[in-house]
């Protein structure tokens, strides 16, 4: 191209899109200004409204790449450039990306809405899944139990949320059900006599609340006595088995008998 043919298009362009390209160029360091104060309002503000801390990374980076793919999509119409490549790049991206991570997106949602609403929190003792551990993790993706047995159990939120869930903490007291059977031929005053004082000696239960110990069933070979105590949640298994080998140990110094298996 020759000289006296490029200054004219040269100078034609700078008066037709110039403007646009300084328009948009100011327009771009304005909007990466704003998104940076608007970034640590949001920080403030979150900390001020108490935000989990694990929701808070996630909603600043969620709503700060939000705004600058606005605001390039904005310096772009204003520069003038073509958006509709960009339109079907990114809407084929959208549609490909939720079809591969549909399943880390129903997590990613139950982990907001386990955070945001708080069915359970951290170092409380739950049953879902057909698990039955003590917290300590919630993740966005997943939870992380521990059984009594120290086994380390991870729940995708997806399915944790959208099933029922025991909260065996919340309430700061669990009550403990058992059953002993003891043969017609006993005192049956002198066995519940027995239980009444292994449980008020007990120091494994709580005392506040009344236990109860009475027939709740009369076998062919047996009177079966149930005992409802109530307990520290965290002390359910150790209270279990403790009050458990009291009672046999108590009833049987006492000359109470058992039935015999499969009389």
């Amino acid at each position: 191209m020759k000289l006296d043919e490029f200054y004219p298009q040269l100078h034609h362009w700078l008066i037709t899109r110039g403007p646009n390209y300084v328009g948009g160029i100011i327009v771009f360091f304005i909007g990466i200004w704003f998104i940076k104060w608007l970034r640590n309002r949001l920080r403030m503000r979150m900390a001020k409204r108490q935000v989990h801390s694990s929701l808070q990374p996630f909603f600043l980076s969620l709503t700060i790449t939000a705004l600058y793919v606005l605001l390039v999509i904005w310096v772009m119409n204003i520069i003038g450039w073509e958006m509709t490549i960009f339109t079907t790049i990114i809407g084929a991206f959208s549609v490909a990306a939720g079809l591969a991570l549909s399943g880390t997106f129903q997590n990613f949602a139950g982990g907001v809405l386990i955070l945001l609403l708080k069915p359970f929190e951290i170092d409380d003792s739950i049953v879902a899944q057909g698990q039955d551990g003590k917290v300590v993790s919630i993740q966005m993706f997943y939870t992380v139990l521990i059984t009594a047995d120290n086994k380390t159990v991870i729940i995708p939120n997806g399915k944790l949320f959208n099933e029922v869930i025991v909260n065996v903490t919340r309430e700061g007291k669990r009550r403990l059900d058992f059953e002993l059977r003891v043969g017609y031929s006993n005192d049956m005053e002198k066995a519940k006599a027995i239980m009444l004082h292994v449980v008020n000696a007990s120091k494994d239960i709580l005392h506040d609340q009344a236990a109860r110990v009475g027939v709740i069933g009369l076998d062919n070979d047996c009177v079966r006595f149930t005992i409802n105590v109530w307990v520290d949640p965290a002390n359910f298994l150790v209270a279990k088995i403790n009050l458990q080998e009291a009672m046999l140990k108590e009833l049987a110094a006492g000359g109470i008998n058992f039935p015999k298996p499969g009389f």
